[in-house]
């Protein structure tokens, strides 16, 4: 006989919230100095020791941000600690600390918290991470998942939008439009599913892409190299929707314009492929795509040697004056404004 699983509501009146969230709390053992109290107070402590804090919060909310139908609870969990330190070291600061808030209905069970958490632990795991807030809340339908992320960075290395000057170098890690290929992948497949649930989704040879779409990893590797060979950036940004937008972030808050190169711009030979084949530009979908979360920073000529140093990195323009504007260069040289389209807008291109 099949066993049936209790929902969450039904688990938390038996246990009580309070020695639920205590359950739950075995995800998350403390790694970092400054963390004084975490899971299990009315507040969390912490004690930076000097260093600037930096806080930044997220809302995840099902069908809007993350569709169940094809993302596993335990990558959602992955991922969105993913997303909310990215806008930490985005700021060139090294997250330290996160707090949770999840609202589920009674659709799901204490298996997919468990799932969900999991996720999360693993992430922050590997990153260094203490949850030092969590608490577990009830939604009339749609799961609701809400991140504040907690980082440290000395005062000498906080880096902002601002700052950016004329002839300095952009720089990017990793590479782009790879998850929204998995992303279009991933729908088109849940579209024929409607139609025939009997069809199994044909992904071969694009783990890649899911990957990057389902379980992108936070780069603070980058930020741990920026210090090793002792580069502070002049601006920076997390890259979430797109290089346009972040480009453009940087260029509004510095008050510059920039030339960026569309041969240089970082790509893998899948993800050009795998957008031909779906009729997608490539290059509109690297400045568009979004869900990358990558880092972009502009660094002065004189550290260009120690850049070199740092893998996984490119270099692909540089800032101009702002009356020159955004600027693409084309392969065959023609200059094309750069605009920050939009997802709805660039299906269209």
């Amino acid at each position: 006989m099949e066993e049936k699983n209790s929902s969450l509501h039904e688990e938390s009146r038996q246990l009580g919230k309070y020695d639920l969230i205590a359950e739950f709390a075995k995800y998350f053992p403390k790694a970092n100095a400054s963390t004084v109290v975490g899971i299990g107070d009315d507040a969390s402590v912490i004690d930076p020791s000097g260093q600037q804090v930096v806080t930044t919060t997220k809302v995840f909310l099902e069908n809007v941000h993350f569709d169940l139908t094809y993302v596993p609870l335990r990558h959602l969990g992955y991922k969105v600690v993913t997303v909310a330190v990215s806008d930490i070291l985005g700021m060139n600061a090294v997250p330290t600390q996160l707090s949770v808030c999840i609202s589920v209905s009674n659709r799901f069970n204490l298996k997919a918290v468990n799932e969900l958490l999991d996720g999360i632990a693993t992430c922050c795991e590997g990153a260094n991470i203490d949850v030092v807030g969590l608490d577990v809340a009830t939604s009339r339908r749609d799961l609701v998942i809400a991140i504040t992320a907690i980082g440290e960075c000395e005062p000498a290395h906080l880096v902002t939008r601002q700052g950016a000057k004329e002839n300095e170098l952009i720089c990017v890690s990793g590479d782009f439009a790879a998850a929204y290929a998995g992303l279009l992948l991933l729908e088109r497949e849940k579209k024929v599913f409607e139609v025939n649930p009997d069809t199994q989704p044909d992904f071969s040879g694009k783990d890649y892409l899911l990957r990057r779409q389902l379980k992108p990893e936070p780069r603070i590797d980058i930020v741990e190299a920026l210090r090793r060979e002792n580069i502070i950036p002049t601006a920076m940004t997390n890259v979430a929707d797109g290089l346009a937008a972040a480009v453009m972030q940087i260029c509004r808050a510095s008050h510059a314009g920039c030339a960026i190169f569309e041969e240089k711009l970082p790509m893998t030979e899948l993800t050009f492929t795998t957008l031909k084949d779906l009729d997608i530009v490539h290059t509109v979908a690297a400045l568009n795509g979004g869900d990358d979360y990558e880092l972009m920073f502009t660094i002065r000529q004189s550290d260009y040697e120690k850049l070199k140093q740092i893998e996984n990195v490119s270099i692909i323009g540089y800032i101009k004056e702002e009356v020159d504007g955004y600027k693409l260069i084309t392969g065959d040289n023609h200059q094309v404004e750069i605009k920050a389209q939009g997802f709805a807008q660039m299906q269209k291109s």
